[in-house]
């Protein structure tokens, strides 16, 4: 295994004048924040959405961190130690995040860090934390390939999800395919990877069409689709502005087309906000939805996430990843014996087991991805939900297809990088 230099100890004796030039950002950004960091201990940062255009999704991932953390104090901290929270509202704001993740690494020198729902945030902090090598959790379900050093995507990517799905609604309902995706990064890749699904089972691409963020009217989108007559529609489309297609979709009678989804239902919990029968015969690859409960002995997640913010809307896949994340650091940090960034990412890499509300997980060290237990959640003309077809699926992508079939191992080389399908697709 290659040696680190501490990034904690660079930052060490310049962190009094870095603190003094972040000074306007200081405390818990507007005031809305529960951060009592600086006092000494570990400390952990939570910079999630409780406000602005990713409310809805943001709001449970703070929650479940918080309730993780809570937890572990409760059991006498780590190392003996209370953990302390530094967790202002970043407000659905990239450059409020960029500010934010500088002010947390620099002036309040987190241990770790929890941050972004979207991918687009995620970019725009990730050169911050790979300048600063910060020990970040990202756990968005995602479009996949990120292989940075101290970069921890443990959502389900695109390949794992669209994985367990597509097969599945091919195999029961025909091969013939129609993508309908947002017209950005996230739905771009999400499409590549149905045509990459595609071609290696010899299913039918008969329409693709990538719809702006700001669209709401989908008719001329459905007139397209009710032409060509597709054994199923598979659907990364995202935003509020999208969701008209649902309502668009019934009020056309298309219920009895299937839709396949990476996005809707486990995220944004469509199914409890629509009146049914909006999301009928809607399949979900997932990892988690609340309506899984806790596949652990003796445990309730969800009854213990109600027990602490009675007010919640939904326990949604990405609070799970936050949530068995955190124990995850923290399970790192006992064996490490310290909260020193690069030794506890070594003991991450080591690979590790976990046991989650979802299932028995695991980290794959090399790639910094979860093994995920898969499944198809199904929403039926009452909008209550099922799961089926199980499947146990690792980061295989990054793992064996990039670098010519060598990986992304970040335990033999330093990288920073974001790969994507048509690195190894012919696209």
């Amino acid at each position: 295994m290659r040696e680190r230099v501490s990034r904690r100890s660079l930052l060490a004796s310049g962190a009094a004048g870095i603190g003094a030039a972040l000074a306007g950002c200081s405390g818990n950004g507007g005031g809305n924040g529960n951060g009592n960091g600086g006092s000494g201990g570990p400390t952990v940062g939570i910079l999630e959405d409780r406000s602005g255009n990713f409310q809805l999704n943001g709001t449970s991932k703070w929650q479940a961190t918080r309730l993780a953390i809570e937890e572990i104090n409760e059991d006498g901290g780590l190392l003996g130690e209370e953990i302390e929270i530094v967790d202002p509202d970043p407000q659905s704001d990239n450059s409020r995040y960029q500010e934010l993740t500088e002010r947390l690494i620099l002036q309040d020198q987190v241990d770790a860090l929890w941050a972004g729902y979207s991918s687009a945030t995620r970019e725009a902090i990730r050169p911050i934390i790979n300048e600063n090598e910060q020990l970040y959790f990202y756990t968005t379900q995602y479009e996949g390939g990120v292989c940075d050093n101290t970069i921890f995507p443990v959502g389900a990517t695109a390949r794992q999800q669209l994985g367990i799905v597509t097969p599945y609604l091919a195999e029961e309902f025909g091969d013939d395919i129609y993508i309908i995706a947002a017209d950005y990064n996230f739905g771009q890749l999400s499409g590549d990877w149905v045509n990459v699904l595609a071609q290696e089972n010899g299913y039918n691409i008969v329409g693709e069409e990538y719809i702006p963020l700001d669209e709401t009217d989908f008719s001329s989108v459905i007139n397209r689709i009710q032409n060509e007559d597709p054994d199923f529609i598979m659907s990364m489309l995202v935003g509020a502005n999208h969701e008209n297609f649902y309502d668009q979709r019934a009020t056309n009678n298309m219920e009895d087309i299937p839709i396949g989804t990476s996005t809707t239902l486990a995220q944004g919990h469509e199914h409890i906000r629509y009146d049914p029968p909006a999301l009928t015969n809607v399949y979900a690859g997932v990892s988690y939805m609340e309506e899984l409960g806790d596949l652990r002995e003796g445990e309730n997640f969800v009854e213990d996430f109600y027990d602490r913010w009675p007010d919640a809307n939904y326990l949604n896949q990405e609070a799970q990843n936050n949530y068995f994340s955190v124990y995850l650091w923290a399970e790192a940090v006992e064996e490490a014996g310290t909260f020193d960034q690069q030794e506890v990412i070594s003991v991450l890499e080591e690979g590790r087991d976990i046991s989650a509300p979802s299932g028995e997980l695991t980290l794959d060290g090399a790639t910094h991805h979860m093994e995920h237990e898969m499944r198809v959640g199904v929403c039926d003309e009452n909008h209550e939900i099922s799961f089926t077809n199980n499947e146990r699926i690792g980061p295989s992508f990054l793992r064996s297809e990039v670098e010519g079939g060598d990986g992304c191992d970040l335990r033999e080389e330093d990288k920073t990088t974001q790969y994507v399908p048509g690195d190894v697709y012919d696209l």
